[in-house]
């Protein structure tokens, strides 16, 4: 029932913010692999009003991939704001994505 209540969740906030969850498991899902581990680890960012969501939005994720998720809870001030991580740890992680950030650069065409 937990399962079946967390996607309905993730359902709820993909009616309300554009999430691009097919977007994302299709890029996990294409990762090439270079760790001795064989399993994609994937780093979520949100900012603070999509942070009750987060682990709804990985652990729907990780059905659709098989991936690990780390869950970034720390600050996010913006699209430039990249979790500080140490450098052992970002040496492991095959992704990080953004949620709730726009493009940097608008498109004027």
């Amino acid at each position: 029932m937990l399962i079946m209540e967390k996607k309905n969740i993730v359902e709820e906030i993909q009616e309300k913010y554009e999430l691009e969850l097919e977007k994302i498991i299709s890029e996990i899902n294409n990762l090439k692999v270079t760790r001795k581990s064989k399993s994609r680890l994937v780093l979520l960012q949100f900012p603070d009003g999509l942070k009750p969501y987060a682990t709804a939005v990985a652990d729907y994720l990780r059905e659709k991939t098989n991936a690990e998720f780390l869950i970034w809870f720390g600050s996010c001030y913006g699209a430039c704001d990249i979790p500080n991580l140490n450098k052992k740890l970002e040496k492991e992680i095959d992704l990080v994505v953004q949620f709730g950030h726009n493009n940097l650069m608008p498109n004027y065409s």
